[in-house]
C-alpha cells in the first residue's frame, strides 16, 4: 500500500501533526491515568478504526513499555479476556462507545457511570481526550492511507 500523502511533509498537516502529538506527550506525562490503560484504549480505538498504522505503533509501544504481548493480543476480545481489570474494562467499553458514536445514541450514563467508578474526574478527562486524539489520529492516518509494520519504537519522541 502507498500512502496517498504524508502527514509528515505536508505543510499543514504535519503542524496539526505537531500539536495532536503534543496534546499527547502532556497526557502521557501529566495525567495520572496509568500509562498502561492508555495504551490498551489507544490499541483498542486503533483497532475498531482499522488503522494499521495506529496499531503496529501502539502494540509496539506497549510491549516496550513492559506490557504483556497476550493481554495486547487480547484486547479486541476484551469482554471475554480475563487478563483485565475492572479498571482497565471500564476505559476499554468507554473508548468502544466514545469511538463508534455512530452505532448508538453515544455514550450511554451506564458507561460513563461505570468508568466513573474506577478513575477520578482528571483520569476521566485524560481518558475523554485521549480517545479524542487518537480518533483524530487514526482518521488522519486512514484517510491517507498511511502503511503499516514499519514504525520503531519513538519514532516521534
Amino acid at each position: 500500500m502507498e500512502a496517498r500523502l504524508s502527514p509528515y511533509t505536508s505543510p499543514i498537516m504535519s503542524k496539526v501533526f505537531k500539536h495532536l502529538s503534543a496534546a499527547s506527550r502532556l497526557l502521557r506525562e501529566e495525567s495520572t491515568l496509568p500509562v498502561a490503560t492508555q495504551e490498551l484504549v489507544l490499541l483498542r480505538v486503533s483497532q475498531i478504526n482499522g488503522c494499521g498504522f495506529c496499531v503496529d505503533m501502539h502494540f509496539k509501544d506497549a510491549v516496550h513499555e513492559g506490557e504483556e504481548p497476550t493481554r495486547l493480543n487480547l484486547v479486541a476480545a476484551w469482554r471475554e479476556a480475563t487478563v483485565f481489570t475492572d479498571a482497565e474494562r471500564a476505559a476499554l467499553e468507554l473508548a468502544e462507545h466514545g469511538t463508534r458514536l455512530a452505532d448508538g445514541a453515544g455514550v450511554a450514563d451506564e458507561v460513563w457511570e461505570n468508568a466513573a467508578k474506577h478513575y477520578d474526574e482528571e483520569q476521566l478527562a485524560a481518558l475523554v481526550c485521549l480517545i479524542s486524539l487518537i480518533n483524530a489520529f487514526n482518521r488522519g492516518n486512514v484517510l491517507t492511507r498511511q502503511p503499516a509494520g514499519g514504525y520503531q519504537v519513538g519514532q516521534f519522541r
